[in-house]
């Protein structure tokens, strides 16, 4: 028997057959064939053999009035890909003929007697309802999603936290694979072992290794399906699912998904792939950071950002990609180091400094600021952050710096996360030197600071620097440090006996912390 042909989409979702025969109103029997079958269309005819004028997916309408031969009839009607029969008795038929009910159950075909008081149309009018019932549940479950998953992806985890929900809506199994199968991020129920072999391989055919390769494919692997998407600029990358039944709206759904999770796991925003790779093959060949500089950002200041994940979990490269790209930079090292700490460059196209005006009323400011990016109703924000908080980070954000000073603003983006922590704020900014400190010549004062700080190795001269940032407060100045509060005093005493000073006199401590600052 020839394949049944695939029927188009309807605008509307398929409705089951039990629906339909669940209208008590109708009068409908079934009479023969199985149980389950999907109506996408109602049609009415009274041909002999109405094959050319079917598209499939339809409930056919018929009182039998040329039917002569129900067991050719009723092949025609699979083969073409009928859903359902209706048939309507009398005026030409007092029952539904013996061989036609044969005939339906011989071929899997689902029969349904249609009493004399039901006309057809009435039966297609309670078609047309239930599909707008469905189409209508379809689209607040994808809005929901919809909501659901952008939620998910403003998280500090985007990643799995979108794939979290997506397996939580679709009730199955979402995974992010590489093109090679290994597996980067899972969520949801593990399917059968043979499922998730099969998923895999689905996975490899849709993996952008190739020309030509498909964005998307399906499967079906026993009672599990089977579906597996590409990720645009996603180098490889592959969402794959798994769940026990296919509903109307999963395809939408995971389309969604596909779309947040390629943004999310894109390689770069804005700085072009070529053009990042150069300037690492010159730097590499012995380019001097300025030279190479043109190639990433037009000329400007630049942000060195230090973060750490506030729950204390170690991120991972999509996550720490994912910062970056929210930050606007592709300049990120994924905190694959001992302290866990993602650090993110920020050209200047990525930043930009409002305009700041002298404010002679303003108290002096000692040490990094802690950013508040919301001001007081009423109140003008005092050089508002560059740089907003991100729920689930801290973050420590250098002032602008030229190219040739990045060093210097890695230390200081380390030292201002470090105070973020200690005062449990999510981001605190360093800020560069202004007001009377700022008279100073910078050679005059760093030739000033070496002399003063000369006695203090470096374990000293950081411990009394944060001590000083963090008001001398001891508990503070070893959550930042990381050590215990009685180290902390002992550094701070012996700071005071190698520099013969009282560390309680303000006067000192202001000069130490100018001298501090040149650093």
């Amino acid at each position: 028997m020839p394949t049944p042909p695939t029927a188009p989409q309807p605008p509307a979702p398929p409705v089951p057959l039990t629906e339909l025969l669940a209208s008590k109103d109708l009068s409908l029997r079934r009479i023969a064939g199985p149980a389950e079958a999907e109506l996408l269309w109602v049609h009415t005819s009274e041909m002999a053999d109405p094959y050319p004028y079917l598209l499939g997916g339809e409930l056919l309408l018929s009182a039998g009035v040329l039917l002569t031969d129900p067991d050719r009839y009723v092949a025609r009607l699979v083969e073409a890909g009928a859903a359902a029969l209706g048939f309507g008795v009398r005026p030409v038929y007092e029952a539904v003929p013996e061989a036609l009910v044969e005939a339906c159950d011989r071929y899997g075909l689902p029969l349904l007697e249609v009493g004399p008081e039901t006309p057809f149309t009435t039966i297609a009018r309670a078609v047309w309802r239930l599909m707008a019932e469905a189409r209508h549940r379809e689209l607040r479950r994808v809005t929901r999603a919809q909501q659901a998953l952008a939620t998910a992806a403003a998280r500090p985890d985007p990643v799995p936290a979108v794939l979290h929900q997506l397996a939580a809506q679709l009730g199955g199994r979402a995974v992010l694979l590489t093109a090679r199968g290994e597996e980067v991020h899972a969520a949801g129920r593990r399917p059968p072992p043979e499922a998730a072999a099969a998923l895999t391989r689905l996975a490899r055919v849709v993996a952008r290794e190739r020309p030509g390769s498909p964005a998307s494919a399906t499967d079906t692997h026993g009672s599990t399906h089977l579906a597996a998407y590409a990720l645009g600029g996603g180098e490889g990358l592959v969402l794959a699912l798994a769940t026990r039944q296919r509903e109307s709206g999963d395809h939408t759904v995971a389309g969604i998904a596909v779309v947040l999770l390629s943004l999310l796991a894109a390689p770069h925003q804005g700085a072009d792939a070529a053009d990042r790779s150069a300037a690492l093959v010159r730097l590499l060949l012995g380019a001097s950071p300025e030279e190479v500089a043109p190639l990433l950002a037009p000329t400007g200041p630049w942000t060195v950002i230090h973060a750490r994940r506030t729950d204390g979990t170690t991120p991972d490269a999509l996550t720490s990609g994912a910062l970056g790209a929210s930050l606007g930079s592709a300049l990120v090292d994924a905190g694959r180091n001992d302290d866990d700490t993602v650090r993110v460059l920020l050209p200047p196209a990525a930043v930009e400094a409002p305009p700041q005006e002298a404010d002679d009323k303003a108290p002096p400011r000692e040490g990094a600021r802690q950013a508040s990016p919301h001001p007081r109703a009423g109140e003008e924000p005092d050089e508002p952050p560059t740089v907003p908080p991100h729920p689930g980070w801290t973050l420590g954000v250098s002032a602008p710096t030229p190219l040739s000073a990045l060093a210097s603003a890695d230390l200081r983006a380390a030292r201002a996360l470090a105070h973020a922590e200690a005062t449990r704020t999510p981001l605190t900014a360093d800020t560069p030197t202004t007001g009377l400190a700022a008279l100073i010549p910078p050679d005059q004062a760093a030739a000033h600071a070496r002399t003063l700080l000369a006695p203090l190795t470096s374990p000293l001269a950081d411990t009394l620097r944060c001590w000083l940032s963090l008001h001398g407060s001891w508990d503070r100045t070893a959550v930042a440090l990381s050590v215990h509060r009685n180290t902390v005093r002992q550094r701070i005493g012996r700071c005071a006996q190698l520099l013969d000073v009282d560390l309680n006199d303000m006067d000192v401590r202001t000069e130490l912390w100018f001298a501090l600052r040149q650093e």
